[in-house]
Parts: C-alpha cells; sequence; structure tokens
C-alpha cells in the first residue's frame, strides 16, 4: 500500500446468495475481473463460504476504497439482474 498515508483502511463486504450453486456462478463471472480491479492503492481478494461470496478490501486512501465498493456494487446489480432475467 502507499506509503505516504498514515492509514490504510480495510473492509469486508458479504453477499449472501440463496444458495451455492449461484454464488459459484457469481464468482466465476466475476473472478477474471479481479485481476483488472486490484491496484497498487487498493485489493480485492474474494472467498466463497457457505451460500455467502466475501469480499476483503484493503486500501490505502478514501478514493481507491470508494472505488473499490463501486465495483463489488457493479457486480451485485449485474448478478441481481441477471437472476431477475432467468426468473
Amino acid at each position: 500500500m502507499n506509503q505516504n498515508n498514515p492509514f490504510t483502511i480495510k473492509a469486508t463486504v458479504e453477499l449472501n446468495f440463496e444458495n451455492s450453486k449461484t454464488r459459484d456462478i457469481s464468482y466465476n463471472s466475476f473472478l477474471p475481473e479481479l485481476e483488472k480491479l486490484n491496484t497498487k492503492r487498493s485489493k480485492i481478494k474474494i472467498e466463497k463460504k457457505e451460500n455467502l461470496l466475501i469480499f476483503h478490501i484493503e486500501s490505502s486512501d478514501i478514493t481507491a476504497f470508494r472505488a473499490s465498493i463501486s465495483d463489488i456494487i457493479g457486480l451485485g446489480r449485474i448478478v441481481e439482474n441477471t437472476l431477475k432475467l432467468c426468473e
């Protein structure tokens, strides 16, 4: 992380799915994008647990943290809209 900042920001975001199949589809969809989202200022790691997708964010500044949260929200919107279309 950035050495010029006196702090880092760490957060965990959990997306809870109805079942592990939907979780796995979402996980596999997001995984290729993950590498592109990691920067010098912010890192996102993702893990699967039960019916959850868990995002671990570590950022060196507020702006980078906000961008990471926005990326996760964007994924959530895509998943939500896709699930609605499949109903």
